[in-house]
């Protein structure tokens, strides 16, 4: 049956995305065609703010408790996240992990372009099989077989711009319910509790080589495969005896308060902007303008992403233009 809570939750989210990139992001679009770095520094505080929402709904108002243990992160370093996942929805629950370190602005996610308009990701446990037996690999229970190519590609092309600090290797456990689905969420099956075990590795604990680094990532599948066997089989809970190296740089109570204002906020934000286009002309105009914009930039470019990359490729490849202007 349809919850309440599960309605709410899609909606202000998607209320949320849809005015904000128009309202917010919206007006600073020219910029990315003057200063792609001032834009990007804007967009991503400007993201922030709207990924802080999901966080807010599911620990404030849905009583999803989040419990962390391991290395956790470093604060500015530049990182490779890689996960498990249990569901199509992790990516979502992992910035209840993120956000208390500050990662929210920072954080970005790498799809296979086939995947950029399905809602979710769409790997499953028979393909994972099937890639298993045509390698001559395990089976596995409780995670999914990686595909290394996109892995190695993302760590090399960073290593050779001096651009990664470490590769981050995060486990996700639900020891309760495990909602697989967007539509899980509409029917109000929220995770009662989210655990995150994070592995911290140095960029020069990495191997070097493309085939070692593919193994070396083949064996952090074998070793979550091992922790989630005791962690379901046991005490629902990893087993971690140490303390998390770097403590989260927010508090409870600034996290806490946090999450109240983001609620508040989106809450009044996408009613207050439907008003202005209702009362005001020029509002309406521009709404109109904007969203038109945007449409066109997908079709025509692939996305507004695919427009900032050439712009940022741009004033990098003319280097005497940015002279100019800072004199």
């Amino acid at each position: 049956m349809v919850s309440w809570k599960g309605i709410y939750f899609i909606l202000i989210l998607f209320c949320g995305s849809f005015f904000g990139s128009i309202f917010m992001l919206g007006p600073f679009l020219p910029l990315m065609l003057v200063s792609p770095s001032w834009y990007r520094w804007i967009n991503n505080r400007l993201v922030a703010t709207w990924l802080t929402l999901p966080v807010a709904l599911l620990e404030t108002m849905f009583g999803v408790k989040v419990i962390i243990t391991g290395d956790a992160f470093v604060p500015g370093e530049r990182s490779v996240i890689i996960m498990n996942h249990r569901t199509r929805m992790d990516w979502l629950f992992l910035w209840n992990c993120l956000m208390r370190y500050s990662y929210l602005r920072l954080e970005k996610i790498c799809l296979k372009a086939s995947l950029k308009s399905v809602p979710g990701f769409e790997n499953s446990k028979a393909r994972s099989n099937e890639f298993a037996e045509k390698n001559g690999l395990p089976k596995y229970e409780y995670v999914l077989h990686p595909r290394t190519t996109g892995f190695t590609f993302v760590v090399e092309r960073l290593r050779e711009g001096k651009n990664l600090d470490a590769v981050h290797d995060i486990t996700v456990a639900y020891p309760h319910n495990i909602p697989q689905t967007e539509k899980h969420l509409v029917l109000g099956d929220f995770p009662k509790e989210i655990h995150f075990h994070v592995h911290r590795y140095p960029v020069d604990a990495l191997p070097v080589s493309r085939e070692d680094l593919q193994l070396w990532c083949h064996r952090r599948w074998e070793e979550k495969e091992e922790r989630l066997r005791a962690f379901y089989q046991g005490q629902k809970n990893f087993q971690f005896t140490g303390q998390t190296v770097i403590p989260p740089c927010k508090s409870e109570l600034r996290v806490l308060v946090l999450k109240l204002l983001s609620i508040l906020y989106w809450t009044l934000f996408s009613p207050a902007m439907c008003l202005l286009v209702y009362l005001y002309r020029p509002v309406r105009w521009y709404f109109i303008i904007t969203m038109a914009l945007f449409v066109l930039l997908e079709r025509i470019f692939g996305g507004l992403e695919m427009v900032e990359l050439a712009c940022y490729r741009f004033f990098h490849k003319q280097p005497h233009l940015n002279v100019k202007k800072q004199e």
